[in-house]
């Protein structure tokens, strides 16, 4: 963990920090943009979850919102530091310090917990009244695509940001599963947003696929609004019934015509 010695250390940590956050997103975004939508554009042309055509300048308008996103991420990630250099947090450096066991394990008891959180603030967000003030900047994206993954109101940004450095002042969590937990996030949000569906045919029934989120399952939220909240995983959906009721059809037609279902 770098060592804030001064006012010097602190902005140049804080540079490098958002440079790291953003340039993640930046990274993630153009790859999948590339893989899927340039690359490999033929094959998945059939998989788009959504016909309807990006409006004007949103992909900009995305990585600006995605800029301010990543300073307040910024500034929670400064705070954790020093909070780490003053002794408040759980983070350790010593893999020996608990038993390796416990470092998947602490990995899969963070998701969950933020699967929970992000769930109901999801739901919170789209009640009358806030969803205007904190959700419509990343609802404006109806159609999504890898650069809507961090477009998000600075209200909204802090809300999510958070919560996984709380979980830091109760969790035990070594340095690099904190670090792995910020790229599984940046990862899924990525998929999830990218508007083109991944998975293979009938993994929305496959014993893992089933609790997974994907393109059509974020897709339809963005479309339908009042289904499909989830952050990672399905089964806070499943239990609520929020699900949309459309989403295993929309799934199988967008993957029935895949080249892996084709063999």
């Amino acid at each position: 963990m770098i060592q804030i010695t001064g006012p010097a250390t602190f902005w140049l940590t804080a540079v490098l920090f958002f440079i790291a956050i953003f340039g993640r997103y930046v990274l993630f975004s153009i790859v999948f943009w590339w893989v899927f939508k340039v690359s490999m554009k033929d094959q998945f042309a059939s998989r788009e979850v959504q016909l309807r055509p990006r409006k004007a300048g949103q992909d900009w308008r995305e990585i600006g919102w995605s800029a301010v996103t990543s300073l307040i991420f910024t500034a929670i990630a400064m705070g954790v530091i020093l909070a780490y250099q003053a002794g408040f947090t759980q983070i350790y450096t010593d893999i020996h310090r608990y038993s390796l066991l416990w470092y998947p394990v602490s990995i899969l008891v963070v998701l969950f917990i933020h699967e929970t959180y992000y769930y109901w603030l999801h739901r919170w967000m789209h009640q009358p009244g806030i969803y205007r003030w904190v959700h419509k900047t990343h609802h404006d994206s109806l159609t999504t695509s890898p650069w809507t993954a961090f477009s998000f109101h600075p209200l909204e940004s802090t809300l999510q940001a958070i919560i996984i450095p709380a979980l830091t002042f109760v969790i035990p969590l070594h340095l690099t599963a904190v670090g792995l937990i910020l790229i599984l996030m940046t990862l899924s949000s990525a998929v999830n947003h990218l508007n083109t569906e991944i998975y293979p045919k009938n993994f929305d029934h496959h014993w893992l696929g089933r609790w997974l989120i994907g393109a059509t399952h974020h897709s339809l939220h963005h479309t339908q609004f009042r289904f499909n909240y989830g952050l990672y995983f399905t089964f806070w959906d499943k239990w609520m019934k929020t699900e949309s009721p459309d989403f295993h059809r929309t799934f199988g037609e967008k993957t029935s015509n895949s080249i892996s279902s084709e063999k």
